[in-house]
């Protein structure tokens, strides 16, 4: 267990770095996520969250893929511009969801000795959508991840994962700040390119 512990703590201190840089719209974030990420595989596998020790492999694909869409990506290759979805999209979204997850909780259920299938399948598919919605620079993925860490604490307070579970409670402070941060972002880069078009 001691060993579970400082692993825990070291996955804990990749995490917080990841969010913090990604507030910045620093691509060194996605280095945080890559091996924050391989930790959390082990750990949450131990404790009998398959869904979250699958999200995260998920995540080590995303942490390359962001990283090449955040320095790379775009249309002229220099990196992707924060942008907004549209609300029927993001209806959409949500539903598709909610589907997956009633699916996944029930096949977990009946075949598993998983512990809180619908809650765990819901806070991984929310991810799976919402760590795309971050790699393409979705301004609204911070208030989907408000949702998501709330659910994750108690989900983690019920497996024993404490520090964990602290590190998610900072994560829903933190995301508030990144979505005013990103938002600023996003209403100056819409000025300069309104502001582009009437010259």
């Amino acid at each position: 267990m001691p060993t579970w512990l400082n692993l825990e703590m070291l996955a804990v201190a990749l995490s917080l770095a990841y969010l913090l840089l990604a507030m910045r719209e620093n691509s060194l974030c996605w280095y945080c996520a890559f091996f924050g990420t391989a930790i959390y595989i082990w750990i949450f596998g131990g404790v009998k969250l398959y869904m979250e020790s699958l999200l995260n492999v998920y995540y080590l694909v995303m942490a390359v893929y962001g990283w090449y869409q955040w320095r790379r990506g775009g249309r002229e290759h220099h990196g992707l511009s924060i942008r907004s979805w549209s609300f029927d999209c993001h209806l959409y979204a949500f539903l598709g969801v909610l589907l997956v997850s009633l699916i996944s909780g029930y096949l977990l259920e009946r075949n598993t000795d998983a512990q809180l299938p619908y809650l765990d399948s819901f806070t991984t598919w929310g991810s799976v959508l919402t760590t795309y919605m971050v790699a393409r620079k979705v301004l609204e993925n911070w208030l989907y991840w408000i949702l998501i860490d709330g659910v994750s604490i108690y989900i983690y307070l019920d497996r024993e994962l404490y520090f964990t579970a602290g590190l998610f409670a900072i994560y829903v402070v933190l995301v508030v700040i990144g979505f005013v941060t990103w938002r600023k972002l996003y209403l100056a880069q819409h000025r300069v390119y309104v502001t582009a078009d009437l010259v």
